[in-house]
């Protein structure tokens, strides 16, 4: 389905970024990866922009376009309690600034039914204590991918994915952990990675702007005190 198609992955070396990577490659793709941990990929930190520019260059320099490109790179946490303006920057600059550099580095290169994927979080939507930096960046994300989807209408489909708890280890949990989600599982990376594929195939020519949230159905789970085994302890 993707063979010969050129994919970029911001964050590719682990977690989703990897296993999205691994599924493009065995569907035949180019995959290109821009990572901070050491590997045999293009190893920088997308916060600097000079990092963007050389990395976009050197992937023009061996493809020539771009079919895939998939904003995944992690921004940090940091709450408001300790968080410091220089880290709050920098997640913005991770999950906010770098994929819209990239795509507008990558405008003029675009192919014909070219897709930008967005990993968003479910926290663009909700929120735990003193995690302002990530949830910012995540929101930010999630807007940026409609806005981009109207400047690109008709060059390029932009949708993003909000994951939930994704166990990047592929771990089975039992119990609590497991049954507080509507799909009585905790996700794993390939969950994450079969959507990619879809939104960036043919098959999803007709969604773009779009946020699709992948969280075993915890964002719609209402919850109060007393109800189903719930309570709040003060």
């Amino acid at each position: 389905m993707f063979s010969g198609k050129v994919v970029v992955i911001t964050g590719g070396a682990h977690g989703i970024g990897l296993c999205m990577a691994q599924e493009f490659e065995k569907q035949g793709a180019h995959v290109c990866v821009i990572d901070k941990a050491e590997g045999s990929h293009y190893v920088g930190d997308i916060a600097d922009k000079q990092v963007l520019e050389a990395f976009a260059a050197d992937v023009l320099g061996q493809y020539g376009h771009v079919d895939v490109l998939i904003n995944n790179a992690l921004p940090v946490t940091r709450g408001i309690e300790n968080g410091t303006y220089e880290e709050f920057s920098y997640a913005l600059a991770v999950g906010v600034t770098a994929p819209f550099y990239l795509a507008k580095l990558f405008q003029e290169h675009f192919a014909p039914g070219a897709s930008i994927i967005n990993i968003s979080s479910s926290r663009d939507r909700m929120s735990q204590p003193q995690t302002e930096s990530y949830t910012a960046a995540k929101g930010g994300i999630a807007a940026l991918t409609h806005a981009l989807a109207a400047s690109l209408a008709g060059k390029v489909r932009v949708n993003s994915i909000s994951p939930g708890w994704i166990d990047t280890d592929y771990t089975v949990y039992e119990g609590p952990d497991a049954a507080q989600q509507p799909a009585g599982r905790v996700g794993n990376p390939l969950d994450i990675a079969n959507m990619a594929l879809f939104l960036a195939s043919d098959k999803a020519g007709f969604i773009t702007g779009e946020n699709i949230c992948i969280d075993g159905g915890m964002t719609k789970l209402m919850i109060y005190h007393g109800d189903h085994g719930w309570s709040l302890k003060e």
